[in-house]
């Protein structure tokens, strides 16, 4: 359940709490770090980006590539730079690159220490569908530097919409090793026979990447997400000013906050592209963004620490 909203306006907690966005970047984890290398223009590389958290005191970076799992370089960059106290994690993205879904990505990510597996993302059919219906996509989206061969769509469901056979083992594999099952960019339609299953099948970790964007998920869907025990995740760069893709405001972030609860909502950066903000002026932004919406100090760490750290089964810092 949601608490009740602090009426503080930005004046005073600007005025009291001056430092309040920096104590709260501090044990901050970005569970949606878009840096490189990559086939995608990045601003910065995937040590850098471990650098740029630690300048703040964040606790931890999940980093998202949409063509390959970034695990083994996290688990490089944990060894050999502990020092700076962000704990680096990564998955595994179910695209073409990795064979679809390819069970033996699944289980070689996790044997090297995935704590996630994306299900579906740029090659998933709801995402090109999208693409192709929209003739400005490619100027909502980042494109990638070279053209890339043609992708095949991928869905999980036939087309009488039940889950596909080859989709279980890699939830059971997922059940087992008790880590993160995310929805990717699969439409809200393909989420709900996805999860359901996946609950049956002891998956207890379940994400839902903007689900207001793309997944094409309603108010009340967000709702039903969160009543199945799903936390949903809200990308900063389509709230943040300067923003390439700002497609929100401030009022549409608290809607949705509102409809999935201070409890189950995380707020991921979704950055790293070149010519967009960095990662923690992204999240500074957000952070003020919804102070001045009036919520308070404890509710805004749970949306940026928390939360995701309870998802990822991280030890309480």
């Amino acid at each position: 359940m949601n608490q009740p909203i602090s009426q503080t306006t930005s004046a005073t907690w600007r005025e009291q709490n001056p430092d309040l966005v920096d104590r709260l970047l501090v044990g901050a984890i970005d569970m949606h770090c878009h840096s490189g290398p990559s086939v995608m223009p990045r601003y910065f590389d995937h040590f850098e980006a471990m650098q740029e958290a630690a300048s703040v005191g964040m606790r931890a970076l999940l980093l998202k590539d949409h063509y390959y799992s970034v695990t083994p370089v996290a688990e490089m960059l944990n060894k050999h730079f502990g020092h700076l106290h962000v704990q680096m994690l990564s998955g595994v993205p179910l695209n073409n690159t990795v064979g679809g879904l390819n069970i033996h990505a699944v289980e070689h990510g996790i044997k090297l220490g995935a704590k996630l597996v994306w299900m579906p993302t740029f090659s998933s059919r709801n995402h090109l569908d999208h693409h192709k219906k929209d003739e400005h996509f490619k100027d909502k989206f980042p494109q990638t530097k070279k053209t890339m061969l043609e992708p095949i769509p991928l869905t999980v469901v036939d087309e009488s919409g039940k889950l596909l056979p080859e989709v279980g083992p890699i939830l059971d594999l997922i059940a087992e090793n008790d880590i993160v099952l995310s929805s990717g960019h699969l439409h809200i339609s393909e989420i709900w026979p996805l999860f359901e299953e996946a609950k049956r099948r002891g998956v207890n970790r379940l994400l839902c990447n903007h689900p207001t964007y793309v997944i094409d998920a309603s108010l009340a869907d967000i709702r039903r997400l969160v009543e199945m025990g799903v936390y949903v995740e809200h990308s900063i760069c389509m709230f943040v000013e300067g923003s390439k893709f700002k497609f929100y405001d401030a009022p549409k972030l608290d809607q949705i906050i509102k409809a999935g609860t201070i409890e189950r909502t995380i707020l991921g950066s979704d950055l790293g592209q070149v010519d967009n903000p960095r990662l923690i002026d992204g999240f500074r932004s957000v952070i003020e963004t919804v102070l001045d919406l009036g919520y308070t100090e404890a509710q805004v760490r749970k949306m940026v620490s928390t939360n995701a750290a309870d998802l990822l089964g991280l030890q309480t810092a």
